[in-house]
């Protein structure tokens, strides 16, 4: 969407899950927002390179942020889900403690979650555990029913359509270079079309900082130097679909207490793959978006794999990815910080720093908080027409049932007609993905809203017919579309 030059009531950097969410919030209130993004569309950094886990809060401490921002966001979603049409499955969660060494830990974490209000927990003896998970191991378990799984791309892009579909505008493409505010108190940011090459300046009476990875340097550029980010690299292997199933539940090992993550372990997701990682090895080197996999950290996740899954074939992985946190603790302290979320220091800077795990269970509780910040200093009324669904089908086609798919076909021919066999994804899918309001089009973007080229032959049957459908329905005359190679940097990672 293109920029006028008039001044917005906010601006917002970032569009990754919880910019969006902040978007989607302030879409509820008569104000203008704004939001830019360095990438060509939402949710193309850190935001998808997860595990897709909806985190309960046991592994926070009482008094944080983390903890309390979590067990709320985790409560918040099923009612936004069912909203954006958003798939979540709540799976529940295993903590195990495999020996004596873990015992500490595994009632740290129950003891925790007690503070922080966590619903539903209990403590397992190995035989409860197996009547949730079958051949499970352990010699004791915490059982978090209130975890569960959704896909964080879906997720933020849903909440970036329908805060555009409210009136939120997005400029992507566009990298920030500089930001200053004014003697008049305007926040003037200025950003580079990574398009085009030229430069915008934004005005906004608020400037929200949601750069993930590049927060502090955004925070920098006001005058507020507190604290460096350092990327935390997660590495996974995706599994193929032959094993959904094999998993009832989220299972993780009892963490350390310094551990940068929470341990390699098994995420089923929604889309019926399983993940094995992640792996936390901060990144080496100035490049926070290295999100390289590497050789020995894949063998000991397939080592792993083997362990938790015997029946795990060489033919079963069918990718690797990884995705790097935004730590605020450097590595010769470890650990996790809490979450910066501040809007003081500077009038009319909210400064969202540091927001790693669990960034993707919080987003709508960061959100509402953010909202209550403008909300007091702005005093705006509430707007009457905002719209909190979005429309599109409740489930994807393949998994509709029979009937409903034959009425659809009838209806639209483009349902009729299977573009990507391995997800079963029609062209009336591919085409709502091409034809979303939000941006341009972009193969990833096509990827992560209908799941075509996501399947176990990579795109080897669809991405050519997508190609064609481009070029000679949409006019694209290649220049228009990331070539595939070009893509290898921002495309979806569950592929």
């Amino acid at each position: 969407m293109m920029f006028d030059g008039g001044i917005r009531d906010v601006l917002i950097i970032g569009a990754g899950v919880v910019g969006c969410a902040v978007a989607r919030e302030l879409a509820r209130y008569d104000l203008s927002v704004a939001v830019i993004e360095k990438e060509p569309d939402a949710a193309f950094g850190t935001s998808c390179r997860n595990s897709g886990v909806l985190h309960s809060g046991i592994n926070y401490a009482p008094g944080t942020l983390r903890a309390a921002l979590s067990v709320r966001g985790n409560a918040m979603m099923d009612g936004i889900c069912a909203e954006l049409k958003v798939p979540i499955r709540r799976t529940g969660k295993l903590t195990i403690a495999l020996d004596d060494r873990d015992l500490p830990g595994l009632y740290r974490q129950y003891e925790q979650g007690r503070a922080n209000g966590v619903p539903g927990m209990e403590l397992m003896d190995n035989s409860a555990m197996r009547r949730i998970q079958p051949g499970i191991g352990g010699m004791l378990g915490l059982w978090t029913p209130s975890s569960a799984i959704i896909s964080p791309y879906g997720l933020a892009m849903a909440l970036a359509e329908n805060a555009h579909a409210n009136g939120v505008e997005f400029c992507m493409s566009h990298k920030v270079e500089s930001a200053a505010m004014s003697r008049d108190g305007i926040f003037e940011v200025a950003a580079r079309d990574a398009v085009g090459g030229g430069k915008k300046t934004f005005k906004a009476k608020t400037l929200v900082n949601s750069a993930g990875l590049y927060s502090d340097e955004v925070s920098r550029m006001l005058g507020v130097d507190d604290g460096t980010i350092y990327a935390c690299r997660g590495e996974y292997f995706v599994l193929d679909k032959r094993l959904e199933g094999a998993l009832n539940t989220l299972i993780y090992p009892v963490p350390g207490p310094n551990d940068p993550g929470l341990g390699i372990h098994l995420t089923p997701t929604v889309d019926g793959n399983i993940l094995i990682g992640p792996s936390a090895e901060y990144v080496p080197g100035p490049d926070r978006e290295d999100c390289s996999t590497t050789a020995p950290v894949m063998e000991t996740l397939r080592r792993e794999g083997r362990r938790l899954l015997p029946s795990l074939g060489a033919g079963d992985y069918i990718r690797s990815f990884s995705g790097n946190r935004p730590k605020q603790t450097p590595p010769a302290v470890g650990g996790n910080a809490d979450f910066t979320i501040e809007g003081a220091r500077v009038p009319g800077f909210i400064r969202l720093q540091g927001i790693e795990s669990p960034g993707l269970t919080s987003a709508p509780a960061i959100a509402e908080m953010v909202g209550d910040l403008i909300v007091r200093r702005a005093k705006p009324s509430l707007r009457k027409n905002f719209v909190a669904g979005r429309p599109g089908l409740a489930e994807r086609f393949s998994l509709l049932p029979m009937e409903t798919r034959i009425e659809l076909a009838k209806s639209d021919p483009d349902y009729g007609e299977i573009v990507c066999r391995c997800e079963g994804v029609t062209k009336r899918e591919v085409r709502d993905a091409i034809e979303t309001p939000l941006t341009r089009p972009t193969l990833a973007g096509v990827k992560y809203r209908s799941r075509a080229m996501m399947g176990r032959c990579q795109g080897g049957f669809c991405l050519p017919r997508i190609m064609r459908m481009l070029r000679e329905e949409y006019g694209f005359d290649g220049e228009g579309v990331p070539s595939a190679t070009e893509l290898m940097r921002v495309e979806s990672p569950w592929l």
